[in-house]
């Protein structure tokens, strides 16, 4: 089951490689530039059939995938008659759509992901069921019984179980209508919650109920608004580890040579997410539905980290690129307002110094996770 779990988690990796290259060709082709390949890995050539101008296909190693655009640079080569196709030659917005578009179905494919959760899987959450009646309680003395489901509480029918023990939490002691569903049947029970001491040292209003705890799908329109606010609550999420980033280097240092303990939180790579995907796939611990919930937890947080780190501003990401064209358009805004025709596009290849050592880093960054998820690796104990 573990190996199903880490198979599983590689497609899902590879089919956001290919839904990555696929926003740039939709609008590489929207805008009617040249795409002269889309391939899924690198290296050698396995299969691969061409539609129109483009050569769609597969190579041997998986690390990835791509999508040509012809005339990126002033030095790349096009076929004749195509030269007002290049890349280069497009104006900076339509560079800017192109180069953004990948990210942008990152985000889109890891909402997606929350949503189907959400309405399809479920979630772990307490329900408004009563799993255990405390003895001498306000819960009692109502005669609240097990199985009994609340399902509002002084008219109010929030789905959201939260949002009603706030209710009990605060009523200071005033009665409250429950109005509970048993055996298929509503009806009101009154009850005033009692001042009572809890385990952790402190006191609050209680009805005396214990929850059952399980699995619950929301409707169509709340999943909606629901997988939007969790898109945003990972995205926030995300921009706090990039910030971070640098200053867990370090640590993670300690911990792939220094034999300390691997941080949790802290820095993973594809391996590492790819062993934990496959925990989450053969714990015992987990029901089927809270298996695949985990799974894509995963794979829909990976989705908006990797969209939000392809937009950083430096080469050779999207985000670099993208940051070459606003550059561009801040440019021809100076040489207007002096009167002066617009300069020539940035040449990316200037900048190729600055590319490598990024990438360098980016590289070496990239071992050392790969060594450290495997010697040291993370484990959630699940």
């Amino acid at each position: 089951m573990q190996i199903l779990g880490i198979f599983a988690f590689i497609f899902a990796l590879l089919f956001s490689v290919m839904v990555h290259e696929f926003g740039h060709y939709l609008t590489a082709r929207k805008f009617n530039m040249r795409v002269s390949e889309f391939f899924l890995g690198f290296g050698k050539r396995i299969w691969s059939f061409r539609r129109g101008e483009t050569e769609f296909g597969v190579k041997a190693i998986p690390a990835g995938g791509y999508c040509r655009i012809d005339g990126m640079t002033p030095d790349d080569e096009m076929p004749e008659g195509e030269s007002g196709r290049a890349f280069y030659s497009a104006t900076s917005g339509k560079k800017l759509i192109v180069l953004g578009a990948g990210s942008f179905l990152h985000f889109v494919l890891g909402y997606l992901l929350l949503f189907i959760l959400l309405s399809g899987v479920g979630v772990n959450q307490v329900l408004p069921v009563i799993d255990k009646v405390a003895a001498n309680s306000a819960a009692a003395a109502a005669g609240f019984e097990k199985g009994d489901e609340i399902i509002a509480i002084n008219g109010d029918r929030s789905t959201d179980w939260q949002d009603q023990l706030n209710k009990i939490l605060n009523s200071e002691g005033r009665e409250l209508t429950f109005t509970i569903k048993r055996d298929g049947v509503e009806q009101d029970i009154s009850a005033a919650p009692r001042m009572t001491d809890i385990e952790d040292g402190t006191s609050r209003y209680v009805l005396g109920i214990v929850n059952e705890f399980g699995t619950k799908r929301l409707g169509i329109l709340t999943s909606v608004s629901s997988a939007a606010k969790l898109t945003w609550s990972f995205t926030t999420a995300s921009v706090k580890a990039l910030i971070q980033l640098p200053t867990k280097i370090p640590a993670l240092w300690g911990q792939t040579f220094g034999g300390e303990k691997r941080d949790e939180n802290g820095l993973v790579g594809v391996v590492g997410v790819a062993r934990v995907s496959g925990q989450a796939a053969s714990s015992g611990d987990l029901s089927p539905s809270e298996r695949i919930g985990t799974f894509i937890l995963i794979v829909a947080s990976l989705n908006i980290f990797v969209g939000l780190f392809n937009l950083l501003p430096i080469l050779p990401l999207d985000g670099g690129h993208m940051a070459v064209a606003i550059a561009d358009e801040i440019r021809a805004l100076f040489a207007r307002l002096r009167g002066r025709a617009r300069p020539a596009a940035i040449d990316v290849k200037v900048l190729t110094p600055i590319t490598a050592v990024v990438f360098v880093i980016l590289a070496a960054l990239t071992v050392l996770l790969l060594i450290a998820d495997i010697f040291n690796p993370i484990s959630l104990n699940l």
